[in-house]
């Protein structure tokens, strides 16, 4: 068991810790900072890019590498590198390039050289937003593509695509590509990564390099890409704006994002388990 931690607790961002392109209100601020008095090594578990968590690293002072791109890397946000990632194979990414942009589609990709945006891509404000404010050294890179990227001679290494409201066939090609995971991560959003990568499984490697046991594991989260990260930890928590197949397979349920669930769980729930550990 670690001797440092005594529990490891992941938790979502958008719509679990914050307000989608806002900053983690102080309630929550307050109760991670309890979880380390309690000696929970504290993480994010997101969906968003390495390049898009930074500063939220930074001000909630996270020490342990940070879940991104839907359990596609673990990432040191104070070193700005990756810790591990799981990328595409090289062909692999070439060809779904060439569909998705032959199909005009609506496509970001997150690597470790930056956020690459095909033409019809609707997120870049998104990340426009998230550089406000933030030194140029450490902004999120923006990087256009067209057409002719799947043909360069050298691509950057991608560990996932984001499809904002793709078309049936778009959703048929990828949801049945056995290469792949294809799930949702909110309303008409959808993350496409490798096979196998998930939330869960990224929790489970980060409790095994921290050396805390599986059965002292916390998540929690709102979306369905947080459900394999509830089912994978000892502990499953739900918020109380989450889906039903989230709050199916979760052990408890607290209130909404916007009324500090977040806070309330692991000052009811959270902190009185770790307590009880031996």
């Amino acid at each position: 068991m670690s001797e440092k931690y005594k529990a490891l607790l992941a938790a979502d961002m958008d719509c679990t810790l914050l307000a989608p392109g806002k900053d983690v209100p102080e309630g929550n601020k307050e109760a991670i900072r309890a979880l380390k008095g309690s000696g929970v090594a504290f993480t994010i578990a997101t969906g968003r890019s390495s390049f898009l968590v930074g500063k939220f690293a930074e001000d909630l002072g996270i020490e342990v590498p940070v879940i991104t791109s839907n359990g596609g890397s673990l990432f040191d946000a104070a070193a700005r590198k990756q810790f591990a990632s799981k990328d595409f194979e090289e062909s692999k990414i070439r060809d779904l390039l060439r569909y998705l942009l032959d199909n005009d589609a609506d496509a970001t990709l997150y690597s470790d050289e930056g956020i690459f945006f095909a033409p019809n891509s609707s997120r870049k404000f998104f990340v426009e937003g998230y550089n406000v404010g933030v030194e140029p050294s450490r902004q999120s890179p923006i990087i256009d593509i067209d057409r002719s990227f799947p043909e360069k001679e050298q691509i950057p290494r991608f560990n996932k695509i984001l499809l904002i409201r793709p078309g049936e066939d778009i959703v048929s090609r990828f949801s049945n590509d056995p290469e792949l995971e294809f799930l949702s991560s909110g309303m008409d959003l959808f993350d496409v990564m490798c096979r196998d990568v998930t939330k869960g499984n990224a929790l489970l490697s980060l409790a095994d390099y921290l050396g805390v046991p599986e059965d002292r594991t916390f998540a929690v989260g709102d979306s369905d890409n947080d459900i394999s990260m509830i089912e994978a930890a000892r502990y499953g928590i739900a918020m109380g704006n989450a889906t039903e197949g989230v709050k199916k397979v979760s052990q408890y349920i607290t209130a909404n994002y916007d009324s500090l669930g977040f806070a309330k769980a692991v000052y009811e729930y959270v902190i009185p388990l770790v307590e009880s550990f031996s």
